[in-house]
Formats: C-alpha cells, structure tokens, sequence
C-alpha cells in the first residue's frame, strides 16, 4: 500500500479511545455482578473453581488471591486504567507507558474472563481480549502508527465477519430462506425499545434485511484486506450494518467492539475533521519494529487452527485455542429460535401452598417480564444474569446449578443476588417458598398494543421448576 507515514493517526486516536472505553464498560459490569455471580459468595464462587482447575488451564491473577476484595480492587484498578487511556495520557508519556497500561488492562480482564466460568463465556469477552492484546503494540502518541499493525486489526475483524457469516450459512435453514428476521428481534436474548418497532417491519424489509446481512458479512470481509480507499469503503458498510443491530436489540458490546474494530480500516481522509491535531511524528524504534514482527508471526501461527475451523463443516464460533485468548473464532446467531419462553421466578410469603396462594415475581433488569414494561437499552453494559437465564429458558429442565443456588439465595434474601435484579417483592422478610414458571412470550400486533398498551402477550406453560423452600440455615 502507497499510504503516508502519518496516514493512520487519526485512526489510531479513534481505535484507541473507543477500545478504552469499551474496557471501561466491561470494568464496570465486573464491579457491579462478579461478586453476585462469581464472588466468594457467588452463584458460581470463584474460590471452587480455582481449586480444580489448574491453573495452566485458566491463567488468571486471582489463583493467587481468590477472594472479594481482590475483585473489586481489580476491577477498580481496570477502570482507572481505562479511564487513563480514553483521556490519552499514556499514550502522551510515550510508547513504553502506553504499552505498559495497554498490558495491564488485557492481564486485569484476562484474570476476570478465566475464572469466570459460565458468566464470562461470551465471544466478546475474547473479542476484547485479542483487540486488547494487539493494542500493547500500538506505540504512543507521538510514534508513526504501524501499517502492520493495521494490518492485524482488519485480519481480526475479517475473521469476526466471516466467521459469523459462515456459521449462519451453514447452520439454521432460515438464514439460506430469508425468513431468520421474521423471528430474530422477538426471540433474540434481550430485545430494546426498538425491537417491537423492527419485528412489525413489513416481511419484505426483513428479508432484504438478511441478504443484507450475508453480504457483509460474507462479501465485504474480503475488502479489509484491498488497498485504500477500498478496504475503507468495507469498513464503513460493516459500521453502517453494526449501527443496525445496535439499534434493534442488547448484544452487550459485541457491535460497539466491532465498530472500534472497524476504524483501522479507515485512513486519515475520513477522520482528519477530528477535533485534534497530530503532533510532530518520529517513525517506530527497532525494538518496536521487532517486536511487531513477532507478534505478526506469532498471530500467524496462531491462527491456524481458526483458518482450519473457518473452513470446516463442522465450525465452532466463539472459541479460544490457548488459555491467553491471543487469536480466536468468532460466530453468532447460527441458530435462530422460533418462540421466546421465559423463565418467571416467584415468591410467596404463605407458610403453606394453597390454590389461593398469591405469588409475587421477581423482575429482572433487562430481560422481559411484566407484559407492559418497554424493554431498555443497556447495551454496551451487559447484564449477565439475565442473558443466562435467557439460555436457561432454552433447556425444559432446571439443570444449571447457578440457577438453583440463585433461588436458594432468594430465599435467604441474600442482599448480592437482589443487586442484580430490578426490584424486590420482598423488602420486609425473604419469601417461604419460590418456584420457577415457564411462559411464552410474543409481541403483541400494533392493534393489540393499542388496545391494551401491553408490548407482550404471554402464554404460561407451567412450571419449570416447582415451589421450593429452605429447610435448614446454611
């Protein structure tokens, strides 16, 4: 590529503060859930983990300190750091600092990501942690940003694009007939305000809307790897196609990420109107060029086994070959199911179960529950329990040892787990017994909401898990 040596500045500022704000989110879910979930104390307690798995397995800071206040120093630490790098003042001290802070943040979020068991295991937890790596690398503020390492970004997001392409054309029948939208933004993990507005779409829009999606991301991956300004005009359709989902439901930061991803296929003739000024540039040391060079071969290396799933039959998405999460597989949506079941947790406080029982639910945060709540935007925050219970409601047996423990915690009015709810129905005293309910849900049509002002109408199925009750203090 004929570029300028400055030609990626501007891009380089853009990634890197998007990066470290995208950090900053996933630092704060850590501060507000890890010790809910994965807490001493937690549904799935950390300190079990690391009793059985070695720890060569799942390197993480937290073998050495498997205990709360270790969580939270951690987590507040990755979001000063995070904070440090989206204000720019690393990257203003000099390579080495830059790097420096760039390394502590993939190590922080590593040690969370695995020890974190069920509740971390998202592909965009090792999205963050293969972009977070790569930006080690990225030099300070005054250094010319490498073209290699440009090069690195957009082969991490062709492989992000095309994985998740390919695992929808080989996986569920509606995605090769067009009709995987007919269904997606009611079914999908956690619908937004906007998603009842974009199921009622006319069916056509909904089709188009697919081919769209096979489009880019099966035909535009290969324009990140063209010369300027084509490799440019595939990053933005990606931005544009990311902007889309962002709009229609709550994936957690997976399209934010992705969008950061995004902007190092940009050169500085998109993004010179920043409001920023490069200062004077002095071209890379050796030792920055070497050490880029190593890692360019070792992501080559690296990357053979995400090439071989790529190209087989049988592709896995959203896995890591190596404990560090250095080069990964990529995936979503293969699958796209057809009704949305729920799982409604209730109490009562009656000592005894009778047909007159009044049972009172537990509301979630995000996920839905009373028919004429809005759902809300949370994403780019994640909210962990309520995507889990979303997988939960997928399976007719309550098999998921986190799940029973969380209503054995509700019954003891265990003060953690009701942080990760949005409200209480049982401020006075812990309810007697609880028990778990099965309920189909579906939008209701525009004439219905209308009439009832309800965004769902909900079909109950049973139980999914009968009434259950303390017998002894723990």
């Amino acid at each position: 590529m004929d570029e300028a040596l400055t030609g990626y500045w501007y891009s380089r500022f853009l990634f890197e503060r998007g990066l470290a704000l995208v950090y900053a989110v996933a630092f704060l879910v850590a501060i507000n859930q890890f010790i809910p979930l994965l807490g001493e104390r937690g549904l799935q307690p950390v300190p079990d983990f690391v009793r059985a798995v070695p720890f060569r397995d799942a390197p993480s800071l937290f073998y050495a300190m498997p205990r709360d206040v270790a969580f939270r120093a951690v987590a507040w630490i990755g979001l000063l750091l995070s904070v440090l790098m989206l204000a720019g003042l690393p990257q203003r001290w000099g390579s080495i600092p830059s790097a420096a802070v760039w390394f502590l943040l993939w190590l922080l979020y590593l040690s969370f990501v695995n020890v974190g068991q069920t509740f971390y295991g998202f592909g965009w937890e090792t999205l963050l942690l293969e972009a977070g790596f790569l930006a080690i690398f990225a030099g300070g503020s005054r250094v010319v940003p490498s073209t290699m390492l440009m090069w690195l970004y957009r082969w991490l997001l062709f492989r992000l694009m095309f994985g998740a392409g390919l695992i929808k054309l080989r996986g569920d029948p509606c995605w090769r007939d067009l009709t995987c939208l007919d269904y997606f933004y009611e079914t999908q993990p956690m619908p937004n305000a906007l998603s009842w507005y974009f199921h009622w779409l006319p069916t056509s829009i909904h089709h188009a809307g697919v081919v769209f999606n096979h489009v880019v991301e099966l035909g535009v991956p290969f324009l990140y790897l063209l010369p300027q300004p084509v490799a440019a005009l595939g990053g933005m359709v990606t931005i544009v196609f990311q902007g889309t989902l962002i709009a229609g439901g709550n994936l957690s930061w997976l399209n934010w990420l992705t969008i950061v991803i995004c902007i190092p296929t940009l050169d500085d003739r998109w993004l010179s109107w920043l409001p920023v000024s490069p200062p004077p540039m002095a071209t890379e040391g050796g030792l920055h060029r070497i050490a880029i060079g190593i890692l360019a071969a070792a992501v080559g290396v690296l990357s053979i086994n995400p090439v071989r799933n790529l190209i087989s039959s049988r592709q896995m998405m959203n896995t890591s070959f190596e404990p560090l999460h250095l080069v990964n597989t990529y995936g979503a949506f293969g699958s796209i199911t057809r009704t949305r079941t729920e799982i409604i947790v209730e109490g009562t406080s009656d000592e005894v179960i009778t047909a007159t029982t009044t049972w009172r639910p537990y509301e979630f945060k995000g996920k839905p529950g009373d028919p004429s709540r809005l759902p809300a935007q949370f994403a780019p925050y994640h909210l962990r329990l309520d995507w889990l219970m979303w997988f939960a409601a997928m399976s007719s047996s309550y098999d998921n040892p986190w799940f029973t423990e969380m209503l054995v915690k509700l019954l003891e009015g265990d003060r953690d787990t009701l942080s990760l709810l949005r409200q209480n129905p049982f401020p006075e005293a812990p309810p007697r017994w609880v028990r778990a309910r099965a309920v189909e849900y579906h939008f209701t049509t525009p004439e219905e909401r209308t009439r009832t002002g309800r965004w769902w109408k909900v079909r109950d199925l049973g139980d999914y898990l009968p009434p259950i009750k303390l017998r002894t203090s723990r």
